[in-house]
């Protein structure tokens, strides 16, 4: 008889788990040698940050869908409104910018938590809908709230000193603090979904009855995973909030937690390493070709539909199954 301490899922074979970790060791050298020395060929800087900042929110998002199966359309609430905790707790309190990011990590995490309490107990387009809802709702929150700036935003956040000493108005300094959270950031999701609670997270999500069958609680588990995606999306939020020195209703938007299913589905969807080169593409997409305008909106939508007609396992996900490899 089957019991909460028995295996969902078939054991991978020794070999196999070793062979996936080199795999993903090479990657993630390869990844970071490319953040850090983009700048040293003469990459901007600012633009590097931002990729960092969305690859972040785009893996927090993966987190929850590719790894929970959990889809939902409200994740803008938790990039935006970290940003404007983060700015007014550093413009307003005079919070070094640590403590102006951990605080607004928190508020996110804290946002997630009561998200997840009201939405997660339903499924499928239902619980996209109630997060998408009380998005909105945050959104009109941050529209008219004193505290934010209304359409305006908060502008001109200071970036202060890290721990008092190190200033970062330098640009190099900025370009390493967003580099160690995003590699920081990186590295927890990547130890969540290969822990014991990631594989009975993607137990759940191929097979739920069975999962709560043997045990699981499915609801716990699952809310757990909001509130975990939730805190680093708002991570990511506040991160971008200190580099732009700004905090505006953009990044609250219903249209962002487009973008974020976009970059998602465009890097590989359940990939460790897609959401990195999704929000890469997407980001490098919209800065490079801003002049047209618009029609960028009309670019994106293009490459979406090809890639899901040409590439439906993503950009990584389509390199991982040629080469065999876990990515």
């Amino acid at each position: 008889m089957a019991t909460a301490s028995t295996p969902i899922t078939s054991t991978p074979k020794p070999a196999d788990t070793a062979s996936d970790e080199r795999t993903h060791r090479v990657a993630f050298i390869i990844m970071a040698a490319v953040f850090i020395g983009a700048p040293l060929v003469g990459v901007y800087p600012v633009f590097m940050m931002k990729v960092m900042c969305f690859a972040l929110f785009a893996c927090a998002f993966n987190l929850l869908l590719g790894f929970g199966g959990l889809l939902s359309f409200g994740h803008a609430m938790f990039l935006g409104g970290a940003g404007y905790a983060a700015a007014h707790a550093a413009k307003v309190w005079g919070f070094t910018p640590e403590l102006a990011v951990l605080f607004a990590t928190l508020c996110a995490a804290a946002l997630g938590w009561l998200t997840g309490k009201l939405a997660i107990r339903r499924q499928g387009i239902y619980f996209a809908m109630i997060t998408l809802a009380l998005a909105q709702m945050v959104f009109f929150l941050a529209l008219q709230a004193p505290f934010t700036g209304g359409e305006d935003g908060i502008q001109a956040v200071p970036r202060g000193k890290l721990f008092g000493l190190i200033d970062l108005s330098n640009v190099n300094a900025m370009y390493a603090f967003v580099l160690a959270i995003f590699l920081g950031g990186f590295l927890l999701i990547y130890r969540i979904v290969h822990s014991p609670f990631g594989q009975v997270l993607k137990a759940i999500r191929e097979n739920e009855p069975r999962a709560i069958s043997l045990g699981y609680d499915a609801d716990k588990f699952k809310h757990r995973a909001f509130v975990l995606s939730a805190a680093l999306a708002g991570l990511a939020g506040a991160t971008k909030a200190i580099v732009f020195q700004l905090a505006s209703l953009t990044d609250v938007h219903w249209s962002m937690s487009g973008e974020v299913v976009l970059m998602t589905l465009v890097g590989g969807l359940g990939t460790i390493f897609g959401p990195v080169v999704g929000a890469a593409v997407i980001v490098t997409m919209q800065n490079y070709l801003a002049q047209l305008g618009a029609w960028v909106t009309v670019v994106q939508g293009v490459i979406f539909v090809l890639c899901v007609l040409l590439f439906r396992r993503g950009i990584v996900g389509e390199i991982g199954h040629l080469l065999k490899k876990s990515l």
